[in-house]
């Protein structure tokens, strides 16, 4: 039975990192779904769709000036796109540096109602046919919006994801394990896009039509997957443009980059209760994608915990060497963990040297 459980757990994992990526790869090969992109002009009598473009903040006074800045510099005619900034209860100033912004128009709330009720407020203000979700930190690239736009010259298109690049220090970009890790993931989400959508999209850069939008429930952590499987399940594609970049650092620490992968754990799980048709074949049109993408990330912890213990009760030349460099990993994310916490102790010290 332990020798089942290993080699289950094995073929599983292996599977979701190696096998579903080999997988997408011969499926775009044979049916590939190109997306029929057109760049607006207005010479050729095709004039731009209107934008609005929704950034949800809360205490953001650190970037709420260089965002507002550079949404306004976007390469979008003034007069069709729209930034609100929806402020949840923001407490350090946020709200005084945004609407010191010309142009800007700011949807208040007094007191806290999460991401999803800041971007519920900002999408009643907006009046554009198409919809730009942002978040406070990142920086777009000058043309990000007219790439994105372009994608809904395609009628089967309803949801639209741009790219975010990790920059690290020297702001190159990041080519540490968190920056390997994603670019790994945007190698998966291009392939899922090249043959029908991608199961969630980039919270930094996405896009969708504006009639698209259903209001997100309340408490919902990761609209950027909720919105676009919503729209996937209406019989729309949601696809990655990595021509629309957004640019933001990597995770300063492995506690940052914990708090987000948690997050988005919490999430995942929050969405089959929001979404169960997702989990149903002849509803979810990407029901291979998601069940590989997103419930194959969600059981891994499950299969590493389940390789670990029944490679305990096997024995063999084979499956010892196998337990013991199980064992060598592990010591190494300790210590590896260790050290990057006395690292961030140390220099909190020197920075703050009198507390």
């Amino acid at each position: 039975m332990a020798q089942v459980i290993f080699w289950a757990a094995f073929v599983g994992m292996f599977y979701v990192y190696a096998g579903y990526p080999l997988l997408l790869a011969i499926w775009r090969q044979l049916a590939p779904r190109p997306i029929h992109k057109r760049h607006y002009s207005l010479s050729q009598g095709r004039g731009e769709p209107t934008v609005s473009m929704v950034v949800a903040m809360g205490n953001e006074s650190r970037n709420a000036l260089e965002k507002m800045r550079n949404c306004m510099e976007l390469d979008y005619p003034a007069g069709k796109l729209q930034i609100i900034a929806s402020l949840d209860a923001p407490t350090d100033g946020t709200d005084t540096l945004v609407r010191s912004c010309q142009g800007v128009e700011v949807v208040y709330s007094q007191v806290r109602i999460g991401k999803a009720g800041a971007l519920n407020s900002g999408v009643e203000r907006a009046t554009g046919e198409i919809l730009l979700f942002a978040d406070s930190r990142q920086h777009f690239e000058r043309h990000a919006l007219r790439e994105i736009v372009a994608n809904f010259a395609d009628e089967s298109v309803g949801a639209v994801s741009g790219e975010l690049i990790l920059l690290d220090e020297r702001g190159r970009e990041a080519s540490d394990g968190t920056g390997a890790y994603w670019r790994y993931e945007k190698k998966i989400r291009a392939m899922e896009s090249a043959i029908h959508s991608v199961p969630g999209a980039t919270g930094a850069i996405y896009a969708i039509r504006r009639e698209l939008f259903v209001a997100l429930s309340e408490g919902i952590v990761l609209d950027d997957v909720v919105i676009p499987m919503r729209i996937v399940l209406g019989g729309w594609r949601a696809i990655f443009d990595s021509a629309a970049r957004a640019y933001d650092s990597a995770s300063e620490s492995p506690e940052r980059e914990y708090q987000r992968k948690t997050r988005t754990l919490a999430g995942n799980y929050q969405l089959l209760v929001e979404l169960p048709e997702l989990l149903v074949p002849w509803r979810n049109p990407i029901f291979v994608q998601f069940v590989s993408h997103k419930l194959g990330r969600l059981l891994v912890p499950y299969g590493l915990a389940a390789f670990f213990i029944s490679n305990l009760f096997l024995t063999g030349v084979f499956y010892r060497t196998v337990l013991a460099l199980q064992v060598f990993w592990y010591l190494l994310a300790i210590v590896g963990w260790l050290f990057s916490t006395q690292q961030q102790t140390r220099q909190a010290a020197t920075a703050n040297p009198e507390a």
